[in-house]
């Protein structure tokens, strides 16, 4: 028998590297189940579900979209925590994973140790709107009318902790207003009540509020970053409009269980980048008002960076009001 190369013995090695361990398939070897801890139809859904769609085709594997709401999207985020570690159940959150680990100080999971960040997906600018027969045409009207009318004016979101309920905190508070507070179970169900004029005003993301504003379906009073929509160019920022200081975007992250393979989070990762180079997903997302991150911000270190120095940024402004989720 003849005696191996070198080079034959070199290639025989990376064959075994390459090949899964024994008894392990390759990953995924089923459909990936992404959990969207808010409702259907609103902009975490819209962002999902557009990842979904070209993930899938990347893994050679359905990734299904499962909406599982409740508790500020804890609920959701718990299914995933205690999930298998295997890659084939993963989460899409938002700024709430910012604002979790303080505001709710017993879970039933670990908000910060129970998952391995994938990769930040996209930073969603916000916007004040409100109903179309509202009697306010601009942000300094609107401030003096949430003054004056005090509790008899309401304010929608989708729950404690969540982006809708953050920025309604913020504003509320930087103008010293108290109106009603009407929370729902997502900011789609509450969109449905602005439409239908049975709520006043509503702070979203662009994901959830371009097709309505651009459609005159609602009134749009301001946006609450440091630089106009580029895709609604003519909404001021809230700095233009006579309110400075009072500033909220919204970014969404990709996670998987804590203890998932290196392996594993890495093809995610892979696939979550494809994704945000995709010229479809680009396109889809300018329609609705946003953008993909670069590719440097879509992997596991920077997520991990960028999640701890929000968590670091919320905690003392959570800390102040002493409003907790429990």
């Amino acid at each position: 028998m003849p005696h191996p190369t070198r080079r034959g013995l070199a290639a025989a090695g990376l064959a075994l590297l390459a090949a899964p361990a024994l008894g392990q398939q390759p990953y995924p070897s089923r459909p990936v189940s992404l959990i969207i801890p808010f409702a259907a139809g609103g902009p975490t859904d819209i962002v999902g579900r557009l990842l979904a769609e070209t993930m899938s085709r990347d893994l050679g594997q359905p990734v299904v979209v499962e909406n599982a709401t409740g508790a500020g999207g804890t609920l959701g985020a718990q299914r995933v925590a205690t999930a298998r570690p295997d890659g084939h159940t993963i989460l899409l959150h938002h700024i709430g994973m910012g604002v979790i680990p303080t505001m709710y100080r017993r879970l039933a999971y670990d908000p910060v140790n129970g998952f391995e960040p994938i990769g930040l997906v996209t930073e969603v600018q916000m916007t004040l709107v409100g109903r179309r027969d509202l009697a306010a045409n601009n942000l300094t009207e609107l401030v003096a009318l949430m003054r004056s009318q005090g509790d008899r004016f309401n304010l929608a979101d989708a729950g404690i902790g969540s982006s809708s309920a953050l920025c309604g905190a913020l504003l509320t508070h930087a103008i010293g207003a108290r109106p009603t507070n009407i929370p729902f179970r997502g900011t789609g169900p509450a969109m449905q009540e602005i439409l239908g004029g049975r709520v006043d005003l509503l702070c979203d993301q662009t994901t959830q509020t371009t097709e309505y504003i651009r459609g005159g379906q609602v009134k749009v009073f301001a946006t609450p970053s440091r630089n106009r929509i580029a895709t609604l160019p003519d909404i001021p920022t809230t700095a233009e409009a006579g309110l400075p200081g009072f500033e909220i975007t919204v970014w969404h992250g990709l996670y998987a269980p804590r203890g998932t393979p290196a392996p594993v989070v890495a093809r995610l990762t892979q696939s979550l980048q494809a994704a945000l180079r995709d010229p479809k997903v680009i396109e889809r997302f300018a329609a609705i008002g946003t953008a993909p991150v670069e590719q440097s911000e879509a992997t596991p270190e920077a997520h991990r960076r960028f999640w701890t120095a929000d968590i670091a940024k919320w905690r003392p402004v959570i800390e102040a009001t002493g409003q907790y989720a429990d």
